[in-house]
């Protein structure tokens, strides 16, 4: 298994102040005293209350957490928090995250965002986001339409759905969100459910600790525009619905056999390269691919992400797909700037290199 050793070791929040030694805080400080406006039975509600009850875990004062989202249903989330908070323009979330991000090392920056703001108006600047590595968490709602202006087709609704602006059904292929995240090579990449509070929690601190751009898609159900698009993953009937992504271990999935731990089935590499499903019993266990979300080389876990089908989702892998180090956009940007500071102070003081600029003729040369 290939591993990763550059020269990165601070974590996401490594340089936000903390608590002070005995003080604490519960998910109440990070409830505002704002009325929360969803639907009822959205499930916005439950990634929020995940979120609230997650923050003081990571022992960061409020102040410096800053919260900032676009457009659409999810991007009411600000307003629900105790925390600093923008909201801001459709699709503009990760750009004003990102000047946040770079101008001020000391503050805890997300990004909350749905699938129609962050991959219909917003897709260039969340590509480049995670191109650059920004040190910031992207919290993706992804409930295949939109929301808020009441039912439109979004840019992961499946072909030939039928919407109010699809009347005779949608002819675009759909986003894969973890598939593009992974092309535009983002050093944390992760899906969770809103109803997996456990797993939700869990992906969450990796993605906080994480230094640069985390993204985690969450499939979040819409119960008035599309209630049960989720419904094949979260059937507990379907034991080969999701495929759970552990870092190290064997994947497998389905029904688990109490003595070795593997599910009856199986990812292993196909003829092409890529991965494909196989009874667990037919193969050799060397055969099954391990999970290396560590992997500089982001193909495997591309390879992985393209098993969730472009339809109803009946198969779909979930976890971590890929958590790799390089340095982030920010922490160049800032060290940029304090070399050229002190480069320039060692010429003099701003008056005399103005003086000497003045008076260096009709032409100069900027290095």
């Amino acid at each position: 298994m290939s591993t990763v050793d550059l020269p990165l070791p601070r974590l996401g929040t490594a340089l936000v102040p903390r608590l002070d030694e005995g003080e604490t805080q519960t998910g109440k400080d990070f409830s505002s005293d704002q009325e929360v406006r969803w639907c009822p039975g959205c499930g916005d509600y439950a990634v929020l209350k995940a979120v609230q009850s997650f923050l003081p875990d990571l022992g960061l004062r409020r102040e410096n957490i800053v919260f900032v989202s676009g457009i659409g249903c999810s991007s009411r989330f600000p307003y629900y928090l105790d925390t600093y908070g923008m909201h801001s323009i459709h699709g503009r979330a990760p750009s004003i995250a990102t000047g946040i991000a770079t101008a001020r090392e000391d503050l805890s920056v997300w990004v909350v965002t749905g699938d129609g703001d962050a991959l219909s108006i917003g897709g260039n600047h969340l590509i480049h986001a995670l191109r650059r590595n920004v040190n910031m968490t992207i919290l993706l709602f992804n409930n295949r339409i939109y929301g808020l202006t009441k039912g439109q087709y979004s840019p992961t609704s499946e072909v030939g759905k039928v919407t109010k602006s699809t009347p005779v059904g949608s002819l675009d292929h759909p986003f894969n969100p973890v598939s593009l995240a992974l092309g535009a090579e983002a050093s944390f990449v992760a899906r969770t459910i809103d109803s997996d509070r456990k797993h939700l929690t869990a992906v969450l601190a990796a993605a906080a600790a994480h230094r640069g751009t985390s993204l985690v898609e969450i499939y979040q159900n819409c119960p008035i525009f599309n209630d049960g698009a989720f419904d094949a993953i979260k059937d507990r009937d379907n034991a080969h619905a999701l495929i759970p992504l552990t870092h190290g271990q064997p994947i497998t999935f389905g029904v688990r056999d109490e003595e070795t731990g593997l599910g009856d089935q199986a990812l292993v590499r196909s003829a092409g390269g890529g991965v494909e499903v196989a009874d667990t019993a037919s193969v050799p266990v060397e055969r099954i691919v391990v999970h290396d979300a560590h992997d500089p080389d982001p193909s495997s876990a591309f390879a992985i992400s393209r098993l969730t089908d472009a339809g109803y989702l009946n198969r779909s892998p979930i976890g971590i797909f890929r958590q790799v180090e390089r340095p982030t956009y920010d922490d160049q940007a800032r060290a940029q700037v304090t070399g050229a500071s002190e480069a320039a102070a060692a010429q003099g003081s701003p008056e005399e290199r103005l003086t000497a600029l003045i008076n260096a003729g009709d032409t100069w040369t900027i290095d």
